[in-house]
């Protein structure tokens, strides 16, 4: 089984005659930014015990706590970056990985539950690893995927955790960019792509070679998710002949697609539901606005109405399960809180809290993220999200929209900490879901092909100017805000359109298209071809990617620029900012340049973070007359 680390419509405005709530005080910065008291809370299988990160040397660290004594162990020291990820390895280990410096070259690590020793599974120089399959039945071994043989392909290794040998069982013949287990840890099924078509292949046991059993173009999708607990059938995700993604069964020996399980006539399928004890499918998710479910199992179902009943007025996710399925970590979160980590007893029916996420943020002092439709210049309906500050009538706000990260993504309903620092500052925020975005099915993410900084941006032009119409935000305060492709939305708003904004935010974005195609991870090398599909190939549309590059307009630049940069982003290379820095100061104009040597892409150390909006704040401050 594939295993996901544990990481870390219309809207209603009061008018300005209406009574309106106080203004909540002007709360720290830091508020906002700071690590979790504590969080991601994982139950060990046997369910004594429970593992979660808290700060420690301002670095968030794995812990244990007995369930039954409450007594608790620190079980890491990492003291130069967070953890990024953790999972159980039965119930007496840790796994964990950690890159260095932002480089996203992850270690695999394990650990005991006293900490008494730390030992590098993949201990090798700029080699990425994550773990492919714990082998929960096995104790003794898991399944690993580095790219310690060809720094571009993933091969698979079963290591012993005990002695660290590695030994390889499958070999990346250098197309093979996902693989996928049985429920008996057998590697079994693959995608492979040649570039711009990706093929699902399969075998009967581990002993057999591989062979195709479909092959799609990459813009549409077909791909196996879950192999039923026969370990015959297979559950997967297409689009074929339609628009959304749907769940479907599948018969890889007939090579035939059986019964749909789940479709939405409006977004795509999110992710399936499971259960290892009762050796089924539960349900599945899918997101609209917010997070939504369609349960096929009635104890999975009353499960979940039983916990929405304990909290009303919040979202309740259940994140883990012992293996008898009795003790359940639930966490509750909002728009307006980052939300509480509880222990359910399915037994006595006994809710107990674990720990709250940021004690020190009022969820009433927090402003309320309200989803909102808007149409595009050419007819396309867009979906985004509004936050307004509290305490201060609708009517002619200083604005900043935040283009996503991706662009292959989307934003969702729940707590945002930008989007609440800065509506603490009396800043309305906008978020966009862009054509490109996904979620929303293939037609509209294809319509992003090749439309970075044209009609992906006037998306975003249109959702700004939507609130303007509006008499939200004050013509003559708007900034534009995002990072990584986000960041590159700022530096193209800035560029492209010089009389909108009023200042603009760039954080680890692109510049210049040709180097960041240039300079892509190795390990994204067997996606180039995908890339050229969707951003554009720098032979063929020289002129395109010419015209959509910041860079080569940076003369247009004419509001004042904030840059932030991490030195060792393997995505987007600090070359990308040190361009549009220097091209912008040799236009004369000026632009605040922020490096921190000790990050990648996005600041994930606590005193970076901190650096970064508190520039912001003044930036804003000074720019927007924010509060």
């Amino acid at each position: 089984m594939k295993i996901l680390f544990i990481i870390l419509a219309l809207l209603i405005f009061c008018p300005a005659h209406s009574a309106i709530a106080a203004m909540p005080p002007l709360l720290p910065m830091e508020d906002f930014f700071r690590n979790a008291e504590s969080a991601a809370y994982s139950i060990s299988p046997d369910g004594t015990r429970l593992a979660f990160v808290r700060p420690w040397e301002h670095r968030m660290n794995v812990y244990v706590r007995e369930i039954s004594t409450g007594d608790e162990k620190r079980i890491t020291s990492a003291t130069e970056r967070d953890i990024a990820g953790f999972f159980w390895k039965g119930s007496d280990k840790i796994v964990y990985v950690q890159d260095f410096g932002g480089d996203e070259n992850f270690h695999v690590y394990i650990t005991d539950i006293k900490g008494s020793y730390v030992k590098d599974l993949t201990p090798f120089e700029k080699v990425r690893a994550g773990v492919l399959d714990d082998l929960e039945d096995d104790p003794k071994h898991m399944l690993i995927e580095m790219n310690n043989r060809n720094p571009e392909v993933f091969d698979v290794y079963r290591c012993d955790i005990e002695t660290g040998e590695l030994k390889q069982v499958a070999e990346n013949p250098g197309n093979i960019i996902g693989w996928l287990t049985d429920h008996d840890g057998k590697l079994r099924a693959a995608i492979q792509t040649d570039g711009v078509n990706a093929s699902f292949l399969y075998r009967t046991t581990e002993s057999e070679d591989f062979r195709n059993l479909i092959t799609t173009n990459f813009k549409e999708t077909f791909e196996p998710v879950l192999f039923a607990y026969d370990n015959k059938l297979m559950y997967v995700v297409s689009n074929l002949s339609q628009d959304k993604t749907a769940f479907y069964t599948f018969d890889p020996e007939a090579n035939k697609t059986l019964d749909l399980v789940f479709v939405h006539d409006e977004v795509d399928a999110g992710s399936i539901l499971h259960s290892k004890k009762r050796k089924l499918i539960t349900g599945v998710t899918f997101t609209t606005d917010k997070r939504n479910y369609k349960f096929f199992d009635s104890d999975r179902e009353d499960l979940q109405k039983t916990i929405d009943s304990f909290f009303p007025n919040y979202e309740a996710v259940v994140v883990d399960m012992d293996d008898d399925e009795r003790r359940v970590i639930v966490r509750t979160y909002s728009d307006r809180t980052r939300g509480t980590y509880y222990l359910f007893d399915r037994k006595d029916n006994s809710m107990s809290k674990l720990a709250d996420l940021s004690t020190w943020l009022k969820e009433e002092q927090m402003a309320p993220m309200k989803p909102l439709t808007f149409k595009s210049r050419d007819g396309l309906t867009i979906h985004g999200y509004l936050t307004l500050p509290l305490g201060v009538a609708s009517k002619d706000l200083p604005l900043v929209v935040i283009p996503h990260g991706g662009p292959s993504a989307r934003d969702t309903w729940g707590f945002d900490s930008v989007a609440q620092f800065l509506a603490n500052r009396g800043i309305a925020v906008l978020q966009v879901n862009f054509r490109g975005s996904t979620g929303y099915g293939k037609a509209f993410w294809q319509a992003g092909f090749k439309q970075w900084g044209r009609k992906m941006q006037d998306d975003v032009t249109d959702g700004v100017l939507w609130t303007v119409e509006q008499g939200i935000a004050d013509r003559t305060r708007l900034a534009i805000f995002g990072g990584s492709y986000g960041g590159y939305a700022a530096l193209a708003g800035a560029t492209f359109t010089p009389d909108l904004y009023a200042c603009a935010v760039s954080y680890v974005g692109p510049s210049n298209i040709f180097t960041l195609l240039e300079t892509i991870p190795p390990y994204w090398e067997p996606f180039r071809e995908m890339e050229y599909e969707e951003i554009g190939d720098p032979v063929k549309d020289k002129e395109l990617l010419t015209e959509i590059s910041p860079l080569f307009h940076a003369d247009k630049i004419k509001i004042p620029l904030f840059v932030a940069q991490g030195a060792n982003d393997p995505r987007v290379n600090k070359a990308e900012s040190d361009q549009i820095v220097e091209a912008v100061r040799k236009a004369g104009k000026d632009v605040i340049y922020m490096v921190k040597e000790n990050e990648g892409h996005g600041f994930h150390n606590e005193e970076n973070r901190f650096d970064f909006f508190r520039q912001m704040e003044e930036f804003f401050k000074k720019h927007l007359g924010s509060r």
